[in-house]
């Protein structure tokens, strides 16, 4: 093919516009990963890709969140029916409180409260973490899982594994608001930054669904390009302009076009792709690969893995402390 004037000044700007990206590429302190067969919490030091410290956490630890102030991270250890907390510079098992019942996923809100998948007991919990408090408890449908808050913190998502919805629910006043019906056995949710979209992964169907927040009704739905996909978490690009879909059994990451669901590329990963963390001026992805028991880190503008890290047994959850 011959390539013109113009176009190779085209291909020379835009490698360089992905070389500064990554030049510019600043990494989070630490990312905290939780190993759910080995009842433990790997500590990656951000800038090396290395562990630097393994907590011992309780067991089947798989939620994590960081506090809003970045002083206390919390760990739902769902088979302690408790959210365990630590400090994020000493490592120290601060507490532990009482959760409800198999606590799996939960979000933190801007308030700094959590908000709790209680899956066995068919409902999502509202806890001020620095207390131990039960702020709300507010039944849900079948088999909660995924947990999403918007930006404004006025709304928040549960999905129902069985039921198939997404459960929106106003806050504060902790009532829902809308039963949207979704692909079958929907895992996780995410809101846009204005919160007047969702997107959310269904497993058992293989897909992504684009939802209107204020209408409950679907506005997009596209299958991903792989028979063995079975998403599980599901992030926007820092410009909203794209998707980051963890495909669990196809051991990739869809990356898909916000506006239509097209799908634009896919990045090989460990096996059984769960978790998903993006840092905070979105140039890295990070993924728990469970099957694998790594980490993968990927550079958002070549959609490459740049860096691989052994972690604990069965890696599920991931935050960044930045």
């Amino acid at each position: 093919m011959k390539i013109d004037n113009m176009m190779l000044r085209a291909i020379i700007a835009a490698l360089l516009t992905m070389m500064l990206a990554s030049a510019a590429a600043i990494p989070p302190k630490r990312i905290f990963v939780t190993n759910e067969r080995d009842n433990t919490v790997s500590v990656i030091d951000g800038a090396t890709n290395e562990v630097i410290a393994t907590i011992d956490i309780g067991a089947r630890p798989r939620g994590i969140g960081i506090a809003p102030d970045g002083s206390e991270v919390y760990v739902a250890i769902s088979e302690d029916n408790a959210i365990a907390v630590f400090d994020p510079e000493s490592f120290e098992v601060l507490r532990r409180f009482a959760s409800g019942d198999d606590p799996e996923t939960f979000a933190v809100h801007p308030n700094g409260n959590i908000y709790i998948s209680n899956e066995d007991d068919a409902k999502a919990t509202v806890f001020n973490p620095k207390t131990g408090e039960l702020i709300a408890d507010i039944k849900v449908g079948i088999e909660p899982e995924g947990v999403a808050i918007s930006a404004d913190g006025s709304k928040v998502i549960v999905t129902s594994e069985s039921t198939n919805m997404l459960h929106v629910i106003a806050v504060p006043e902790h009532k829902i608001i809308a039963n949207i019906l979704v692909g079958a056995r929907p895992r996780a949710a995410t809101f846009n930054r204005a919160g007047t979209i969702a997107y959310a992964t269904s497993e058992i169907s293989g897909e992504v669904k684009k939802v209107d927040v204020e209408s409950g009704k679907v506005i997009g739905r596209m299958p991903l390009t792989d028979d063995k996909a079975k998403p599980k978490d599901i992030l926007l690009s820092k410009d909203e302009s794209k998707l980051f879909v963890a495909g669990g059994r196809a051991n990739r990451i869809f990356v898909l076009d916000a506006t239509t669901l097209e799908f634009l590329t896919s990045i090989a990963v460990g096996k059984r792709v769960w978790g998903l963390a993006l840092s905070r001026d979105g140039t890295r992805l990070y993924t728990t690969d469970g099957a694998s028991h790594q980490v993968s880190v990927i550079d958002t503008a070549s959609t490459e893995v740049v860096a691989t890290v052994p972690v604990g047994k069965s890696p599920w959850g991931v935050a960044l402390y930045e």
